[in-house]
């Protein structure tokens, strides 16, 4: 039975932008801009909205990513000052419906879309460069309040105003704020995941290893990937103190090896020592 429990109170977009941080020119598209009339969504976007780096950001699971004024006013608590729209690089601002609670898999009416809740935002050092406060990373984890990714199901259009009607809820009872909760200090819960089909499942790492790990560990994956590509670039950008605020159990995934960063100035030669100095003595 549908249900409306929310509205949209601001569509937001923005596209990448190149920006000196650190001594290095990187891209981010977590500067939003609110939009005026209706904005269509389609594919893996809203129109006017992009991500500078898709290996971590975007894609079919995380097409649109929704927040709520309440979290909102609640960060303006905690910090001391006012947010302006779109603080958090959200592309809907919604109000009345607990986007935080909302199941994976749960489903939306927005406008004329049809949207799914796919998974949570595990934030990296963009969060940290847009609150002009890397530590901030560790604390929006910290906080479970991570707002929810959507996929389009069946594309139209969106707008401020328009009602958030909840159309299909499944019967699992896996928020994604337990998703959050479970990666970042609950490793133990893993296999809460196994009964969620609309949990991304694995995604580069989880290919290769698809036979060697558990496939409560597999779903995690995707999640990991994204923080991997997030930690990587900041290792990359010398931005010190941002390493992920989510401790890895000791779970086999935790225990293989890593690969080293990649980005400007990294080679395969810098990752591997020993190999660059075989090939300079031949």
């Amino acid at each position: 039975m549908a249900s409306t429990e929310g509205r949209v109170l601001s569509v937001n977009v923005g596209r990448p932008r190149t920006f000196e941080f650190n001594g290095r020119q990187v891209r981010s598209a977590i500067w939003k801009s609110p939009v005026v009339g209706r904005v269509a969504a389609r594919g893996v976007n809203l129109e006017g909205d992009d991500q500078a780096d898709r290996k971590a950001h975007g894609g079919v699971d995380k097409a649109i990513y929704a927040y709520a004024i309440e979290d909102v006013q609640w960060w303006e608590s905690e910090l001391g000052r006012s947010l302006p729209v779109a603080q958090f690089g959200e592309n809907l601002t919604t109000e009345g419906i607990d986007v935080n609670g909302a199941l994976v898999g749960e489903r939306w009416e927005v406008g004329t879309t049809l949207l799914e809740v796919s998974e949570p935002r595990v934030p990296c050092w963009r969060l940290g460069v847009r609150m002009d406060d890397m530590g901030f990373v560790r604390r929006f984890t910290e906080a479970l309040r991570p707002g929810a990714y959507l996929r389009i199901l069946s594309e139209g259009s969106v707008a401020a105003g328009d009602e958030i009607r909840v159309v299909e809820r499944p019967d699992q009872g896996l928020s994604v704020r337990d998703v959050l909760r479970i990666y970042s200090r609950d490793r133990q819960e893993a296999g809460r995941l196994l009964a969620v089909p609309g949990c991304p499942r694995a995604g580069r790492h989880g290919r290769r290893r698809c036979c060697e790990e558990p496939e409560a560990v597999q779903r995690l994956l995707p999640i990991l990937d994204a923080v991997s590509q997030c930690r990587e670039a900041a290792d990359v950008l010398g931005i010190s103190g941002t390493r992920s605020p989510l401790r890895r159990s000791s779970d086999r995934a935790s225990r293989r090896r890593r690969p080293g960063p990649i980005g400007p100035g990294t080679c395969p030669a810098a990752r591997h020592p020993r190999r660059g100095a075989a090939r300079r003595r031949s």
